[in-house]
C-alpha cells in the first residue's frame, strides 16, 4: 500500500500538477494540505476522474486538507483535530482506509516568533501530541502525515545556522515534535535514511530548488503496528522541478500488505 502526502499550495491552481503526479505515480492513498479553497471549490469531479474517492475541509484563502483514495473506501472519522472548538482552520482530517487510521495534518507555520502566531503553533502541537497518544492507547495501524511546519534537526535544514530563530526551527519547535515522536512513533524517512540529507520543500525564491537549498518538514509518523510493515519511503523530488508546482515535493512510503 503507497500513502503519500503533498503540500499542493493551492489545490485549483496547482491541479494540472497534481493530475500529473496522480497519473504518474498512482498512490493508494494520498494526504493533501494548503488546499486555499472553499468546501464547494474543491475539484471533486476531476479527482474522481483521476481515479480517486475523496473527502475535504476546505478553507477560503488558506488552510484546507483533503484524504484522497484508489480502490479503497474511504471511513471519515473526523475533520478536527480535538482540544479546541473554537480553532476554526482547516488543519487536520482523519480517516480509515484499508483498516488504516490516517490523520492528514497541516501544522501552523508559527512565524514570526515570539509572537501569537507562534503560540498557536505550539498549543496546536500540545493538541496534536495529546490526539497522538489517544490514538497509541487505542493499539490500532495509525499514519499521521502532512506538513508539520518542522525541521527535527540540523540534518533537515540546509544552513541551519540561518534558522535558529524561525519558528520552524525554533528549541520549542523542535522539543515539540521530539516529545511526539518518543510517544512511541516512528519517522518513516529517518528510519530507512538516518543520515542522508533528505529535503520536502524548497522556496520559489534564490533558486532554492536548483542549490538544493531545501527544508525537510513533511513527515510521515507510523504507529508501532506500522513500523514492521514500512518497505520504501521516498520524495519525488522532480515534482518540484515541474512548471507551475508546489514549493513543497511529494512524500511517499511503502507498506506491506
Amino acid at each position: 500500500m503507497k500513502i503519500a502526502t503533498y503540500n499542493v499550495n493551492g489545490v485549483n491552481g496547482r491541479l494540472p500538477v497534481l493530475l500529473r503526479w496522480l497519473g504518474e505515480t498512482a498512490p493508494d492513498v494520498v494526504c493533501l494540505q494548503e488546499l486555499k479553497a472553499p468546501q464547494e471549490k474543491f475539484p471533486e469531479q476531476a479527482i474522481q476522474d483521476a481515479g480517486y474517492n475523496a473527502i475535504w475541509h476546505g478553507q477560503k484563502s488558506w488552510n484546507g486538507v483533503a484524504i484522497l483514495a484508489r480502490n479503497h473506501e474511504i471511513k471519515e472519522v473526523s475533520r478536527a483535530l480535538p482540544g479546541d472548538p473554537e480553532d476554526l482552520h482547516s488543519r487536520y482530517i482523519e480517516a480509515i482506509i484499508n483498516g488504516i487510521h490516517i490523520g492528514c495534518l497541516y501544522l501552523p507555520n508559527g512565524n514570526p516568533a515570539p509572537g501569537p502566531k507562534f503560540d498557536y503553533k505550539l498549543s496546536w502541537f500540545e493538541r496534536l501530541t495529546a490526539h497522538a497518544a489517544d490514538l497509541l492507547a487505542a493499539d490500532i495501524p495509525v499514519v499521521l502525515t502532512g506538513d508539520y511546519n518542522v525541521m527535527p534537526t540540523e540534518l533537515d535544514v540546509y544552513k541551519p545556522e540561518r534558522w535558529v530563530n524561525d519558528a520552524l526551527f525554533r528549541p520549542e519547535t523542535r522539543a515539540a515534535f521530539n516529545t511526539l515522536v518518543s510517544q512511541g512513533w516512528t519517522d518513516a524517512i529517518r528510519k530507512l535514511y538516518p543520515t542522508e540529507t533528505i529535503y520536502t520543500f524548497w522556496d520559489y525564491f534564490r533558486d532554492a530548488y536548483g542549490r538544493n537549498a531545501g527544508l525537510r518538514i513533511d513527515h510521515f509518523l507510523l504507529s508501532p503496528h506500522l513500523d514492521s510493515r514500512l518497505l520504501a519511503a521516498g520524495v519525488d523530488r522532480n515534482v518540484r522541478g515541474w512548471e507551475k508546482s508546489s514549493d513543497h515535493a511529494p512524500v511517499w512510503i511503502q507498506l506491506a500488505d
